[in-house]
């Protein structure tokens, strides 16, 4: 049996993908990725991070985090120091050049922003946030 509209859930994933396939481009003029912008911005929020606590932060599972870590620092954006409390820990940093490259991604973003704002009031992106959490929640009572 057919439904008699769309349902929200698929609505939402479609407009999701086609919103983060619009996201990633606009980051890639910078050399960016929705993933390293995440990652940069919370490393900027603190200095010297373990990688299963940013993998945590960003719910992104370890080895896949690894595998963007390990771009962002080919790019120079970040280093890994052992951790000298826990050796088996890996700390992560911003460099210079990371905190450069996630200034111009940060242009780009609230470029973004804008866009998707357009024609939109502020009680409607308050509404939209609303409905957004409202969603999520649900999502998680299931």
């Amino acid at each position: 049996m057919r439904p008699a509209e769309q349902p929200i859930g698929r609505a939402l994933a479609l407009a999701s993908k086609r919103i983060t396939t619009a996201f990633n481009a606009s980051l890639a003029a910078e050399g960016g990725s929705v993933p390293a912008w995440l990652i940069l911005t919370a490393l900027r929020g603190s200095r010297w991070r373990t990688q299963r606590d940013l993998a945590g932060s960003l719910g992104i599972v370890g080895p896949t985090l690894t595998r963007h870590i390990d771009n962002l620092e080919q790019q120079g954006w970040v280093r890994r120091a052992r951790d000298t409390d826990d050796r088996r820990a890996v700390r992560v940093e911003i460099t210079d050049k990371g905190v450069e490259a996630h200034a111009r991604m940060r242009q780009k973003v609230v470029a973004f922003d804008r866009r998707l704002r357009a024609g939109l009031s502020p009680e409607e992106v308050e509404r939209l946030r609303s409905m957004l959490d409202r969603l999520a929640s649900n999502a998680d009572s299931g």
